[in-house]
């Protein structure tokens, strides 16, 4: 009989116990909720810390421990980024020099590696400690507790001193926890967008946001961070005064011919290009000067892209999983350093491809069409966007929701500078209290509404302590049950579920100074 066949009702048990196990541990966290929510005999329910360790303590733990890993992930980023810029000038024993590897000259990661700490730690520890005094004030436990305590934390955000970063997380959170809330109406059956069980449903909201995200960096660029306007001009090939030009063209005011002129001075290619101050479009030869075929051009672009991007990338992906996961890593370190550089591989051809395709439609354009319009980048970022189809299914989605932010901050500052909006100070920061107060309802009460990438995020930084790995004493013995029913999963499903935790990536906001 052929091995297939008789492994399969292994494999059918195994899912079935999968299953029935999810269903058991849903139902005690249902039950726990409940306990706590109804405060037993009518005093105040028990803290979900260690009976022997104050409020206080626990608090300033957590505050600490996020804040070290944090801190930690960003400066660990940094350096790994460095070693890559000393490996590619081919100075390899720099690399065993921590003068030039760590010094504060080459790698300026200490105040943004601090409030990133600050961000995390700050939210950690305040979240912690106004759970407890909610529930000793109010003397029961309820969403409302959990909402409060989400949005006054929400201020650590504070910590962040450009309000263009704080805008930019404030939407991320608003699209995750519409999320959330769409998946809980859909859940139970109150609606439903039409088109919702698409399969590539995410690739099409990734599209969009590329659109917009792409049509602001080539006509608006000024309603894009400038951390992100830099990452965008240097993984791309088209210099800044031709993009300018395009922008100057596509409204129908002069280019700067002078600028434009001592761009092409520089390549040697003046002669070869007549440059007028009211063109109809910017021809190919002004925008890749450097070849004169269109295909060779593109094709180089992607192949500059995958060079620059892959450290980047790398970093993204094997930094986080080593210091939020650090017992893993020591247990099999070959194994996470190979998906690490298999997935940093893909998602940079995907960025590659990206990249390829734009400048392709670009250049297409001007084949057939005489006048440049600015729709065009548009409908270049939608179809270069079709790229995202090299990522894992599960990645599709997160990237979406991750490039969603950028095209709202692009559109909300274009509104707002059209008149359309009013300009509130601080806005941003009173939309990220509010959103963080709805994260911390859905995780705590409707955690399968969130994406398994954040939820396990935020569970990390919101956990216990590393040195106090013993549950409470003061936990019930439902609770005791569920946590020996995690120690009980087969090897093999864990090994899987840490494959697929380490494959996500921890998509940081834009980093300055790399």
């Amino acid at each position: 009989m052929p091995a297939s066949i008789t492994k399969t009702p292994d494999a059918d048990a195994e899912r079935r116990l999968r299953e029935a196990e999810e269903r058991l541990r849903e139902a005690i966290e249902e039950l726990q909720r409940r306990q706590r929510s109804h405060g037993g005999d009518g005093s105040e329910p028990p803290c979900h810390h260690a009976s022997d360790e104050s409020c206080v303590a626990n608090a300033i733990g957590n505050l600490c421990q996020s804040f070290l890993l944090s801190y930690g992930v960003r400066v660990g980023i940094g350096i790994l980024l460095r070693a890559f810029k000393l490996a590619r000038g081919q100075s390899y024993s720099s690399l065993l020099d921590l003068k030039q590897l760590v010094s504060e000259k080459d790698l300026i990661v200490r105040e943004e590696a601090c409030r990133i700490g600050l961000l995390f730690g700050g939210f950690t520890g305040s979240y912690h400690a106004l759970r407890c005094l909610f529930r000793k004030m109010r003397k029961k436990e309820t969403p409302l507790n959990a909402i409060l305590a989400g949005s006054i934390s929400g201020f650590s955000v504070l910590a962040l001193d450009d309000p263009s970063r704080r805008r930019t997380l404030a939407l991320y959170l608003l699209a995750r926890v519409a999320q959330c809330a769409y998946n809980s109406a859909k859940s139970k059956n109150k609606f439903h967008l039409w088109g919702s069980y698409w399969r590539h449903g995410d690739s099409l909201l990734f599209a969009i946001a590329c659109a917009q995200v792409m049509y602001a960096f080539v006509m608006r660029s000024e309603s894009l961070p400038k951390s992100y306007q830099d990452f965008i001009q240097k993984t791309g090939p088209v210099a800044a005064p031709v993009y300018k030009a395009v922008r100057e063209s596509c409204r129908g005011g002069p280019i700067d011919v002078a600028a434009l002129s001592a761009y092409l001075s520089r390549k040697g290619k003046l002669n070869h290009v007549k440059l007028e101050e009211f063109p109809s479009i910017i021809p190919c030869s002004v925008i890749h000067p450097d070849t004169d075929s269109c295909l060779g051009h593109n094709a180089k672009a992607a192949s500059a892209t995958f060079r620059k991007t892959f450290p980047l990338y790398f970093s993204l992906t094997f930094v986080p999983f080593v210091v939020l996961r650090l017992q893993k890593f020591m247990e099999a370190p070959a194994r996470t350093c190979w998906l690490a550089l298999k997935d940093a591989v893909r998602s940079t051809s995907f960025l590659s491809a990206f990249v390829g395709i734009f400048q392709g439609v670009i250049c297409m354009h001007r084949k057939v069409a005489s006048k440049d319009h600015k729709f065009v980048y548009w409908v270049a970022g939608s179809i270069a966007a079709l790229s995202v189809l090299l990522e894992k299914k599960t990645r599709r989605g997160e990237l979406a929701l991750y490039v969603l932010p950028r095209a709202g901050d692009s559109l909300w500052y274009i509104l707002v500078n059209r008149h359309l909006l009013p300009d509130v100070k601080n806005a941003e920061v009173a939309l990220f209290c509010a959103c963080m107060g709805g994260i911390m309802y859905y995780l705590e009460y409707e955690p399968n509404t969130m994406a398994p990438f954040l939820r396990g995020l935020i569970r990390r930084f919101l956990a216990s302590r590393i040195s106090n790995p013993n549950p409470p004493s003061n936990r019930s013995a439902s609770y005791t049950y569920l946590h020996n029913l995690d120690a009980m999963n087969p090897p093999k499903l864990q090994e899987s579920k840490e494959a697929e935790t380490s494959s996500q990536k921890y998509n940081l906001e834009s980093i300055p100074g790399l």
